[in-house]
C-alpha cells in the first residue's frame, strides 16, 4: 500500500536516499529542506515523479516555520503514514562547530546549535504534525539518532554537544511513545542509528571505519525504511540500529 510520507534533510544525505527509494515505491513525499530549490536531485526526483514529490523549505530551529510546513502540509493531505527526521548536526566548518574533546571545548552557541537541531526539531515536529498522524491506519514517527547517543555505550566520552543532543532526543521519543498510547493508538515512535554512512556529517571522522561497516546512503535508507515498516506496536519508544537491534539507552 502506497504511503504519504514527510522526510526532514531531504536534500541530501540519508533524507535524499529515503526520498528517491519512497518515489520509486510509488509514496508521495514531502520533502523538507531548508533551500530545495537549490538542490539539482530533488529537482531530478520531482520530474521523474511527477505530482507525488512535494519539497518544501523550513528552517527547523524556527518554530513559526515550523507551524508554516503544518499548514503547507496540511493543504495537500490530511494524513501522514510515516514523518522522519533525518536532518542532524554534527559539525560546521563556517560556524565553527566541531565535536569536543574535552569539557574545556563546551561553547554555548555551539551547543544550542546542535540541541536545536538535534533535539528541538524533532520535538516541535511532533508537537506540530501529530494531528496528521493520528488517522484510524498505523502511522510512524521516526527520529536519526546515533549509537553515541546512548548513556550505556558511552566508553570513550567527548563529543560532548553531539552526544547530549542525541541522549535528549531519546528520551524525548520515549516520552511521546508514552503519551502517543493513549492519544494517538496507531503511531509508533522509533528512534533509528543508521550506522556510519558516507554522507557530509560522517567524512571527517571515518577514517579508521572498515569498509564492511561504512554504509552508502541507499543501503542505510533501505534498512531504516524496512525498520519503520516493519514496526509494531512493541517497538514504540524503542531505540534501534540499522539492523533492527536493539540499543540500550
Amino acid at each position: 500500500m502506497t504511503q504519504t510520507r514527510l522526510i526532514t534533510g531531504a536534500s541530501h544525505g540519508i533524507g535524499l536516499a529515503m526520498t528517491a527509494r519512497c518515489l520509486r515505491a510509488g509514496d508521495r513525499v514531502f520533502a523538507v529542506s531548508r533551500d530545495p530549490d537549490r538542490s539539482d536531485a530533488l529537482r531530478e526526483l520531482a520530474a521523474e515523479a511527477p505530482g507525488r514529490l512535494h519539497p518544501l523549505a523550513a528552517d527547523l530551529c524556527d518554530e513559526q516555520a515550523m507551524a508554516r510546513l503544518f499548514e503547507a502540509v496540511r493543504e495537500h493531505t490530511a494524513t501522514l503514514h510515516t514523518l522522519v527526521h533525518c536532518a542532524g548536526l554534527l559539525h560546521d566548518t563556517d560556524t565553527g562547530v566541531a565535536p569536543e574533546k574535552r569539557v574545556e571545548d563546551l561553547n554555548l552557541e555551539a551547543l544550542q546549535r546542535v540541541f536545536a537541531i538535534n533535539s528541538f526539531a524533532p520535538a516541535l515536529l511532533a508537537k506540530h504534525f501529530l494531528p496528521l498522524l493520528r488517522h484510524d491506519r498505523r502511522a510512524v514517527f521516526a527520529s536519526l539518532s546515533a549509537r553515541v547517543g546512548s548513556i550505556g555505550d558511552n566508553r570513550l566520552g567527548g563529543w560532548y554537544a553531539y552526544r547530549a543532543s542525541k541522549a535528549a532526543q531519546n528520551q524525548f521519543l520515549r516520552t511521546f511513545a508514552v503519551e502517543a498510547r493513549r492519544r494517538a493508538k496507531n503511531l509508533i515512535v522509533l528512534a533509528l542509528h543508521p550506522g556510519t554512512v558516507e554522507t557530509g556529517l560522517s567524512a571527517p571522522f571515518r577514517g579508521n571505519v572498515p569498509t564492511e561497516k561504512l554504509f552508502s546512503t541507499d543501503f542505510a535508507a533501505e534498512c531504516l525504511l524496512t525498520k519503520m515498516d516493519r514496526a509494531g506496536e512493541q517497538d514504540s519508544g524503542g531505540f534501534f540500529a540499522w539492523d533492527g537491534s536493539p540499543i540500550p539507552w
